[in-house]
This record gives C-alpha cells, structure tokens and sequence, in this order.
C-alpha cells in the first residue's frame, strides 16, 4: 500500500513538473487574450447571415480559454446580440474544446504533433457545425430588444491598467476556475499511470474505431476541462490507448455535457441541439482516424515530448509555483469576507440569489447583464455563495431578473432591498 501510493506521488509530481512551464505560460497568454479580445469584440464580427461569420467564430473560439459551463452565457450573449444560430453553433463547438492553456498543456505532455493537429480538429469541427446550422435550421429570427451590455473594457485603458487585468485573469480568475478540475485530473493521471499496467487497454482492446467509439461515449456524457483531462489522456495513451482515441476524448468530453446540450436546446431550438451533438461526434471520430493515420505515417511515439529540454530547475521551480497559484486561488474565496454594508453601493441596494454560476466567465456575464439595465449603478456577485448586490434609484425588479435569465441562469429575488 505504501509503495502504490509513493508510486502515485512520483508521477504525480511527474506530470506536474512537466506541464507546469507550459501551463504557466498559457495562463499569462490566457489573460492577455481575455484584454485584446473584448465579448464586444467578438459581438461585432459575428453578426450577419452567411458562411464567413461561422468561420470567424470558431477562429476566435479555438484559443480562448472558456471551459464549457463558462462558454454557455458567452454564447448566450452572442446569440441576443444578432449572431446567427450557425455563427453562435460554430463559437460553442469550438471553443471548449481548446484554449491557449490547454495548447500548451497538450505540447508538453503530448507532443507538437498532437498541439498543433488539436485545435486544427476543434476549428474545423466549429465550422462544420456551424455551416450544418445555417443550411439546415435557418429560422434566426433573434431578439435584440435587450438593454446593451457594458463593454468588457475597464475605464483603466492605460498599459498598467491591462497588464494588471491580464495577470490578474491568467494567474487568479483563470486557475480559480479550473484549479479543482486541475487536480483531480492530475490525481487521475497518477492513478492510471500507477497502477494500471502499460498497454493494458491496448490488449484489452485493439487501437481503432472500437476505442475511439468507447472514448466518445465515454466523453459525451461528462463535464471534462479542456486542460485537467490533457493528464488523463496522456495516461490512457500509456496505458494503450491510441492517440487518435485520446484525441476523441479530448473533443467529446469539453464539447459535450448535459449543460451545454440542455442550453443548446433552448436557447436555438431542438434541430440545433441534434446538429450539434451530431457533428461533435462524428467530427471527434473522423478527427481520431485521421490522427491514428498520421501517427502511424510518421512513426512517432504515441505520447511525445517537447522539442527542447527544460532545465531541471526550471521545471522544479514552475511545479512548485503552479502549486502555489493553484492554491491560492482554490482557498483565497474561503478566506476573502465580503462586505454586507449596504452604504457601499449607491442608492437603494436590491439583494438576489442566482443559480447556475460556476466559474469566473458565469459570475462577470451575470454583472454586465445586471448593469445593462436601467437605472442600475453598481452590481456585485458572490460567485460562491450566488449571492448579487444591485445598487440604483427605484431599480425594476422584473427587468433584473429578466436579465439573468436571457444570460442562461436562474434568479431568486428575496425582495430584500435598503
């Protein structure tokens, strides 16, 4: 019992040390993309009917670092903004299936092979997905009648004042949301590694389409983070899984959940919610076909590595502090009180509880709804605990809940208000 569980310590820490440069980097690249690429932004070059809308969506998508619950209500707000049904199919396809932090991820445990034909899988799956939308589920009548959210930009437009929110985003938002789901697949990644023999699913059961369609089962059902499930298919390649049914799993299992289907569904209709899951599909597998063919081609090894070797320390000391920045944002919110008094916020303070919220991208798309509407001087958002504070002058009840709901959440107005 103690040599597994040291053996599960060692590659943890394995794999850990081996991400955690690249992961650091794609956190600081991560929250310079969240300032140069404004949700307004993106509003306005995915609005219009045809084909090139569709492609720019899945362009923008591929590096953003949106998990798919904090996807969702981007997509929700692009939708209402005038984004056909193709353009918004095509942004929430393609975008939880990669990100910059989960590029980088997949380059130091899978290899540039693997980096480079990945979110390649994840633009073309968006575009297919999208276009299929447009030809064949054309009613995009849309209602724009909503009050206009505030633009992402800060009033602090300065460089100190970006570099700031870049770093605060890459290196506490960002790892705030994903920190959880983080460690556990690295536990998982550990687990598989250590006591899972190697080449065991490849015995169990040949590489080729029976475990590709194995691995989109598996994915399509569950939530799974672009970047913590990079660990657990760098295990199962060890274990014998081909890397075209990795990749499957990379695609299904961050594209595809309850959530995002039960969004889908009603917020674009019954055809889109079937094209959608549809194309996630069977693009993942003709995706994880064509990858297995490449592998072979190439004779490469099936879990690569970097194309230069970091220094020891280099790794040692990036483990050591993605450990700390992981922790921190995981346990600041247990530690962080936030304020009640109601002398805070201007006027008269409205308190509310809204469900649904589990990332950063959640709590900040329920802020700028709130403060699109009328009257409404200040909003705050306890993502924790749900809890909102709305301050303003005879703010409408209805209109604030009406709000929330067209960003994909749920409200409950305790009518308390001071």
């Amino acid at each position: 019992m103690v040599e597994t569980l040291g053996k599960i310590a060692i590659e943890f820490w394995g794999v850990l040390s081996e991400m955690a440069p690249y992961l650091l980097f794609g956190f600081f690249m991560a929250g310079v993309l969240s300032v140069l690429i404004s949700g307004s932004l993106v509003e306005r070059h995915l609005g219009g009917s045809g084909f090139f809308p569709v492609v720019k969506a899945a362009a923008f998508g591929v590096p953003l670092p949106l998990c798919s619950c904090g996807v969702i209500p981007v997509a929700a707000s692009l939708r209402r903004g005038g984004a056909s049904k193709g353009a918004t199919t095509s942004f929430l396809m393609a975008t939880p299936q990669d990100g910059v932090d989960s590029i980088m991820v997949t380059f130091s445990l899978l290899g540039p092979v693997f980096a480079i034909f990945r979110p390649v899988a994840a633009l073309i799956s968006g575009v297919i997905g999208g276009g299929l939308v447009s030809m064949l589920d054309r009613d995009d009548q849309v209602d724009t009648t909503n009050p206009k959210r505030s633009d992402d930009a800060s009033c602090a437009d300065n460089g100190r004042g970006k570099l700031y929110r870049a770093l605060r985003y890459g290196f506490v938002a960002l790892p705030g949301d994903i920190g959880k789901a983080l460690l556990v697949g690295l536990v998982i990644a550990a687990l598989i590694s250590a006591i899972i023999p190697q080449d065991y699913f490849g015995n169990l059961l040949p590489p080729g389409w029976g475990q590709m369609i194995v691995m989109m089962l598996a994915g399509i059902p569950v939530y799974v983070c672009a970047t913590a499930s990079v660990p657990i298919a760098w295990a199962l390649i060890a274990a014998g899984v081909s890397p075209g049914a990795a990749l499957v799993f990379l695609m299904t299992g961050p594209a595809t959940n309850a959530a995002t289907l039960v969004t889908v569904w009603k917020v674009m209709g019954r055809r889109t919610a079937i094209i959608y899951l549809t194309t996630v599909g069977l693009s993942a597998l003709a995706a994880g076909a064509v990858l297995d063919w490449v592998y072979r081609g190439m004779e490469i090894p099936a879990v690569g590595s970097s194309m230069w070797m970091l220094p020891h320390w280099a790794k040692l000391a990036s483990a050591v502090g993605l450990l700390a920045i992981l922790a921190v944002a995981i346990f600041r919110p247990m530690f962080t009180k936030r304020s009640t008094d109601a002398s805070e916020s201007p006027g008269m303070v409205r308190m509310m509880k809204v469900k649904g919220m589990t990332c950063s991208h959640c709590a900040d798309t329920v802020r700028r709804a709130l403060l699109g509407c009328p009257k409404v001087l200040s909003a705050e958002v306890d993502l924790r605990s749900g809890a909102v504070r709305v301050g303003g002058d005879n703010v409408d009840a209805e209109a604030l809940g009406e709000a929330v709901r067209q960003v994909g959440y749920e409200i409950q107005d305790t009518g308390d208000t001071s």
